[in-house]
């Protein structure tokens, strides 16, 4: 059996924890900032833990995370 290939567009994009759980960076981030308050633009850069059923999907595309 061949090794399995990761996904290198989510491999830039995803990290795992310690626990195992996936770790994400929020959108919204890039442009038209004037309108976003500023608490939101802070909140936006923090990074949150995917959701279960997304992360059965990703960790699909990432084999070896």
């Amino acid at each position: 059996m061949p090794k399995m290939k990761t996904h290198r567009g989510a491999a830039k994009r995803f990290k795992k924890t310690g626990t195992g759980k996936i770790v994400r960076h929020k959108a919204y981030t890039s442009h038209i900032l004037t309108k976003k308050s500023p608490k939101r633009k802070r909140n936006l850069r923090k990074a949150t833990i995917m959701s279960a059923s997304n992360a059965k999907v990703i960790k699909k595309l990432l084999p070896y995370l």
